[in-house]
């Protein structure tokens, strides 16, 4: 009951914060409701208002954009709230749909799950698993096979937490390792590796995220792709958070709570706390091999293989690589004009039918079934283009309302450049980690942070708007990887079967570790350092506060400990 009143009180606070928003917005109008351009300045902050206030009273992302692109197309519409709701629906959700390079991108995502279904269920990534498995030995080495795992399966962060989870928790539990240590290698190299990956579910809500950034400043996006690409070095702490896992594996070392659980697994052998709820899901079933199919690690290699290559030739035919000349310099600026959205969305299309032929032709399944395995895995994705799609609409509605430039303006010098990027992270790890969602927390932030940083470089669209980005993203994955209503977390700890809330507990300081020498890394940046220099200090500088913090979990030295 106690659970349920907070629910309600909830929902009630969420209803009388959105009608008190369009009873405001009726306040700012004439009584013949004209629509009056002076007050689209304060107004026009009240959409990104809605959407984060929103997320954080109702835990709901989807709620909260479409109620923020509700209440700004009906200030967009003189307060007249019948015609805010038609413009809400045509102008912006059809809108959005209908655009040409936004479809593209929808498709893409939908379609590698399709693929990764497919994949799973021939038992390619598994037979690739358990090949790795097999060469483990000692705690030490599991950890490693297992970190290696999580960065070969990059394609989709939860595909890889239901891989590699149930393929090496057999052998960590074997050697003794906890499953809280199982389940924290496993997230740490899920959704941080996932982010990164230039091929990947991901990669077309970040390329999407970056034109949705252009689009809050009313400007053309140009060669998107390669501004992602240009992003990569400075994402800290999706790098740092990967490298903390082996840093920590090597060394063996811990910290904090997750010390006392590989304390207690490698003494008593018990792999998870007295009254733990392990976590098991259906969910698993999903990547399950087909039933009598045979491991067969070319059944992921090949798939794997033609889906990088062609992409990188999709990416050089639709930036007009005919033409340019299979030179240096042609190759050079034909991925400098490339069509990105289409590049992967053909690559993704043909790689689908290549894995169903490839199924088919094995026995592994009929046509119908791999079919059906397809498009079952599209939708496993279909938040993720929900997400996308109203990120998409509360951006255009931001652009017709001013939000960006008046922001700009607002803040001007009040926030040194220096700490810009660093504030901005920051503020996006508390909101992902409150909302559970990475893609809402970009999609709501980007549309705030990008105009700022291009306000102040006068206007240019620089290594702040980069670095910018790159903050607000990580920090977007720091609340996936460790708020407790993340999908993401869930499935690490449904992977490796280990309590959720122990899994969140021995996390949480290794990721507020990574998050502080991270933004660290953001205010160098910021300055002008080059992450060539940033990225080997913040190694160095985890590797010393693991040496400083943390405790040997040696066997003998445990051993040591007790008597």
């Amino acid at each position: 009951m106690k659970n349920g009143s907070i629910s309600n009180r909830r929902w009630f606070l969420a209803a009388a914060f959105v009608l008190g928003m369009l009873v405001f917005t009726q306040y700012a109008f004439g009584e013949d409701g004209e629509e009056v351009q002076k007050y689209y300045g304060a107004l026009s902050l009240i959409t990104p208002f809605i959407a984060i206030v929103l997320s954080f009273i109702t835990k709901q992302v989807v709620l909260s954009l479409a109620a923020a692109v509700f209440v700004g197309a009906t200030i967009i519409n003189g307060g007249n709230i019948f015609t805010g709701f038609l413009r809400m629906c045509d102008t912006y959700f059809v809108g959005t749909v209908a655009d040409s390079w936004n479809a593209s991108l929808m498709l893409f995502i939908l379609a590698v799950g399709g693929m990764i279904a497919v994949m799973s269920r021939m038992g390619g990534m598994q037979a690739m698993a358990v090949a790795l498995a097999k060469k483990a030995q000692g705690s030490k080495n599991v950890m490693v096979m297992t970190w290696v795992l999580g960065l070969i399966i990059f394609f989709e962060d939860i595909a890889n937490s239901l891989i590699v989870g149930p393929t090496m928790r057999p052998v960590s539990d074997e050697a003794k390792v906890s499953r809280e240590k199982l389940s924290y290698v496993i997230d740490s190299t899920a959704g941080p590796v996932t982010d990164m990956a230039p091929i990947s579910s991901w990669v077309a809500h970040e390329i999407g995220m970056i034109t949705l950034a252009f689009t809050s400043i009313g400007m053309e996006a140009a060669n998107v792709y390669g501004i992602f690409l240009q992003t990569i070095p400075y994402r800290f702490y999706n790098i740092f958070a990967i490298a903390m896992v082996i840093i920590i594996v090597l060394m063996q070392r811990d910290y904090g709570p997750m010390y006392k659980a590989e304390k207690r697994a490698r003494l008593t052998g018990k792999l998870y706390e007295d009254g733990a709820k392990p976590m098991m899901s259906k969910e698993l079933d999903a990547m399950n091999v087909a039933e009598g199919a045979e491991l067969r690690i070319r059944n992921a290699a090949i798939p794997i293989l033609v889906f990088i290559v062609v992409t990188v030739a999709a990416l050089w035919y639709t930036g007009g690589g005919m033409d340019a000349g299979f030179t240096l310099e042609g190759i050079a600026t034909a991925f400098g004009n490339t069509d990105a959205a289409s590049s992967i969305l053909y690559s993704v299309i043909f790689t689908s039918i290549l894995c169903i032929i490839m199924a088919v032709a094995q026995k592994i399944m009929t046509l119908k079934e791999a079919i059906d395995v397809w498009l079952s895995g599209c939708k496993e994705l279909l938040f993720t283009v929900t997400i996308l799609l109203l990120a998409w609409s509360t951006g255009s509605v931001m652009s017709d309302l001013g939000t960006g430039a008046y922001i700009s303006g607002m803040v001007g010098g009040s926030i040194p450049v220096i700490l810009l990027p660093m504030i901005l992270f920051i503020i996006s790890c508390f909101m992902a980690f409150s909302t559970g969602t990475s893609y809402g927390t970009s999609g709501i932030m980007i549309p705030i942070a990008f105009p700022i940083a291009v306000g102040m470089a006068d206007g240019e669209v620089g290594t702040l708007a980069i670095v910018t980005i790159a903050a607000v993203t990580c920090g977007a994955v720091f609340g996936d990887h460790c708020s407790p209503i993340s999908d993401t977390t869930i499935m690490s700890s449904m992977g490796s079967a280990a309590d959720l809330m122990d899994h969140v507990k021995t996390q949480i300081p290794y990721a507020i570790t990574v998050a502080i020498v991270a933004a660290l890394g953001f205010i160098l940046a910021a300055a002008g350092v080059s992450p060539l220099i940033i990225l080997p200090l913040g190694v160095v500088l985890l590797i010393g506060i693991v040496r400083i913090l943390g405790k040997s979990t040696k066997l003998e030295d445990l051993q040591k400990e007790v008597n």
